[in-house]
């Protein structure tokens, strides 16, 4: 990340720009930095700007206590002034709820596209679950296991425990327990884990849910009700992707989009 902002509140905020065209900010799920989407950021520099940025907690970007979604919601109004004042906003996962939500709370922005908010239209007994791993999560960053709350995030997405353990032996761990506090923020970004749907009704501008067609049944659902709920909705289902989509593929979607 070769630019800094500030936030309102002080904390700096590290971003990157690439290309030319209308400008794409790129916002990350759990577990991840800027870097993440790096690669979709190149894919897209042909036709758009394309912004990545650390969000605070991660990264190059700083921190302050105490959390807030509307914090998050402020970075993302401070770097769309820092990179000409009109953007269109894309989030990954629990990045694509932050966007959502800021879109909902009203910040000037051209369009809103999302890919796989795992959201559900009710929780079919998992409220306990969702309960579970925000108590264990807190207790775990509380007390300094950064490893443990990394592997109580990775066994929520399904992971399994064999490859898990694996995971805790490759050198991608260090970076993962770096930003395993931001664990949290996420959770406070996800809610209840359902569909906010009289957020949702309140957004105002174009939105683009896109759902991979290899993904879960649940997650498809989501990303529908997504597009049926906000008053200007497009779906969009990408065939043979996962959760880890390929920018090769999400990229030209995503510059059509944010281009027409």
């Amino acid at each position: 990340m070769d630019k800094k902002t500030t936030s309102r509140d002080g904390t700096a905020l590290a971003y990157q720009v690439t290309g030319q065209g209308p400008t794409v900010i790129l916002v990350s799920g759990a577990m991840s930095t800027g870097g993440t989407m790096a690669p979709l950021a190149q894919r897209l520099a042909d036709r758009c700007t394309a912004v990545v940025y650390d969000r605070r907690g991660r990264g190059a970007s700083g921190d302050t206590a105490p959390y807030s979604v509307g914090r998050e919601v402020e970075d993302l109004a401070v770097l769309i002034d820092a990179v000409g004042g009109d953007a269109v906003l894309f989030g990954v996962s629990s990045g694509g709820a932050l966007v959502l939500e800021a879109a909902a709370s009203g910040l000037l922005i051209r369009r809103a596209a999302v890919y796989e908010v795992p959201y559900a239209d009710t929780l079919a007994g998992g409220a306990e679950r969702a309960a579970a791993y925000k108590e264990n999560l807190t207790k775990a960053l509380a007390d300094g296991r950064r490893g443990d709350a990394v592997e109580l995030f990775l066994r929520l997405t399904g992971l399994g425990e064999e490859m898990i353990q694996g995971a805790r032996q490759s050198p991608m761990w260090a970076g993962m327990e770096a930003v395993a506090p931001s664990l949290a923020y996420d959770d406070t970004v996800m809610g209840d884990g359902l569909l906010p749907r009289e957020r949702l009704a309140a957004v105002s501008v174009p939105v683009l849910s896109v759902v991979g067609g290899a993904s879960p049944e649940w997650m498809r659902d989501a990303s529908r009700a997504i597009a049926r709920t906000v008053p200007r909705g497009t779906y969009r289902v990408l065939e043979g992707q996962t959760h880890m989509v390929d920018p090769e593929v999400l990229g030209p979607v995503l510059a059509e989009f944010v281009t027409g």
